[in-house]
């Protein structure tokens, strides 16, 4: 789903999409305000259904290297690292920091916050949030715009249904599941 889609379905959602506008809505302080709302809804929904990155870094023994080190390698800011594999480390500083104790290839797969949306962000951007989030989204960020709406209330009555449906985000990416052939004796 793009930039584009998102803000069309938020406006649409609450009644200020204008068809034929330029800027899809005639409301310029709305407008202004959508870049940062849409950010702060994607992050908190990054942060329930992660988004799952790979990176490869050759690694010296005795080195450190901490989320900005793995950041600059992978191209993204690190919500949390998940696993490290290939040679042997140490984590410190409660996990946010990796000793390794031999030379080799680190694979580390982080989750990661998306890209940030701001003022410049193109209306073909690509959101980076799985399907199911991005379902959601509207509703958060529509709950975020109309919450000093006192008039009509549409600011509560969206956040509601945006809780409701963060309970039902599932936040696993594949279920596993076992087959057991010719039956298990206890």
């Amino acid at each position: 789903m793009t930039y584009k889609d998102v803000k069309r379905k938020v406006l649409v959602l609450i009644e200020e999409a204008k068809k034929n506008e330029p800027h899809l809505t005639e409301d310029p302080d709305l407008e202004a305000k959508l870049p940062d709302v849409i950010n702060q809804v994607q992050y908190e929904l990054a942060r329930f259904k992660k988004i799952p990155k790979y990176v490869e870094i050759d690694v010296t023994a005795g080195e450190l290297m901490d989320f900005t080190a793995i950041e600059r390698a992978c191209g993204y800011e690190i919500y949390q690292i998940s696993m490290v594999a290939g040679v042997k480390y140490i984590p410190k500083a409660n996990g946010t920091v990796l000793k390794f104790v031999e030379d080799g290839t680190a694979e580390i797969d982080v989750f990661v916050y998306p890209e940030r949306i701001t003022s410049n962000t193109k209306d073909t951007h690509e959101f980076e949030l799985s399907t199911d989030a991005l379902e959601i989204m509207p509703y958060g960020i529509a709950a975020d715009l109309l919450k000093s709406d006192e008039s009509a209330e549409y600011g509560s009555i969206y956040a509601a249904r945006y809780r409701e449906m963060l309970q039902m985000l599932d936040p696993r990416y594949q279920m596993t599941s076992i087959y057991i052939e010719g039956g298990v004796n206890i």
